[in-house]
């Protein structure tokens, strides 16, 4: 690089509790390949620390949107997410992130994809990682997107303007069914397991089954070698299971623990991404986690407590809860989800140039 030449528009935004480079299309190289090196040397990796880069060194804070106009008709804009590996070269496009997708909207209005409303405006996303479709709500006041609000998620300090996401068609988007082993049930090592894949695929088991009360700290977890060796063999053996294939080296399926609630929410998780203790839990995991839950029978369903007043399900995690609301149609043989809604809060960063490691 020469001077302050040779960089990339870019804008980093945080989207619910991660944040994420987010590009135009337009602004990288269309081929996959060349695309991924470009990434790759502005997010800093590979390196533990991400130092020469834009990341975070964690998983939640190396991610990638890429946002164009959508040529199908009932979506607006074109949303591929990407995972960028941070001590290895690694860039997947296998799952969706539904944190990010809390500004793709907003993004999307500030580079002039989308016309703002008076008040509100709302922006069809089609999800390119599995085509699936989600739709974003949020202020904008006089025609510009409002991100200063009174909403508190768990996890980000201050507070922010809420946005709403609802989700359609996310059952089966990454393995092409709800419960991708066709059970509701299954043993590994010795281990009882949920798969299920409403968003994003996830392999839910009881904390006390593995020695755990739910409770730990991430840094704990972390620190604990001889789980990180099960939790990798559940997720391996799942994976198979679910039709992904070898996923040693993938990002999916994700592992949830989980236990009884301890803070008046309605269930208490502790995630793993792949092998790394997440600090909260992802949209699109937790409504999985939620749906997998509802399910009388399978595993974690015992532990769940749901809200007298029928509204959405409070999914704890490490850094507090994120609430969750989905509409199971259990009336048919096989159980199908009408609808999931969650809310979300997102503010930029920076926008401006991001300059590649050579």
């Amino acid at each position: 690089m020469n001077g302050m030449n040779g960089g990339v528009r870019c804008a980093l935004i945080r989207g619910g509790t991660s944040k994420g480079a987010f590009f135009l299309a337009t602004d990288l190289p269309s081929d996959p390949t060349d695309r991924d090196d470009l990434l790759l040397r502005i997010m800093g990796s590979p390196d533990p620390a991400q130092i020469d880069g834009l990341g975070g060194a964690q998983p939640v804070t190396s991610k990638v949107a890429v946002v164009s106009p959508s040529a199908e008709p009932d979506s607006d804009v074109d949303y591929l997410f990407l995972q960028v590996g941070i001590d290895a070269a690694t860039v997947s496009d296998r799952q969706n992130c539904g944190n990010l997708l809390a500004a793709v909207g907003q993004f999307a209005v500030e580079r002039g994809l989308v016309a703002a409303g008076p008040e509100r405006t709302s922006v069809r996303i089609r999800m390119v990682n599995t085509d699936g479709l989600a739709v974003s709500s949020f202020a904008t006041p006089g025609g510009r997107v409002e991100y200063d609000g009174g909403t508190a998620i768990d996890g980000v300090p201050g507070t922010a303007a809420p946005v709403a996401l609802d989700f359609a068609d996310t059952e089966g988007s990454v393995c092409g069914s709800l419960l991708p082993t066709g059970r509701l049930l299954d043993r590994i090592g010795g281990v009882e397991v949920t798969c299920v894949d409403n968003g994003m695929p996830v392999v839910v088991a009881r904390a006390a089954d593995l020695g755990l009360t739910g409770d730990e700290d991430p840094a704990d977890l972390a620190a604990d070698t001889t789980l990180t060796d099960r939790i990798q063999a559940l997720r391996t053996e799942a994976g198979a299971l679910m039709g992904l294939g070898d996923v040693t080296g993938t990002s999916v399926p994700k592992t949830t623990l989980v236990a009884a609630p301890a803070a008046g929410g309605a269930i208490r998780t502790r995630t793993f991404i792949p092998l790394r203790p997440h600090p909260s839990i992802g949209v699109l995991g937790a409504i999985s986690v939620v749906t997998a839950t509802l399910l009388d029978g399978a595993v974690g369903h015992e532990l769940l407590r749901l809200p007298g007043d029928g509204g959405p399900l409070g999914v704890e995690h490490p850094s507090g809860a994120l609430q969750v609301d989905v509409v199971l149609d259990t009336s048919t043989s096989r159980p199908r989800v009408r609808r999931s809604t969650v809310i979300r809060t997102a503010r930029p960063l920076f926008d401006g140039t991001a300059y590649p490691r050579p």
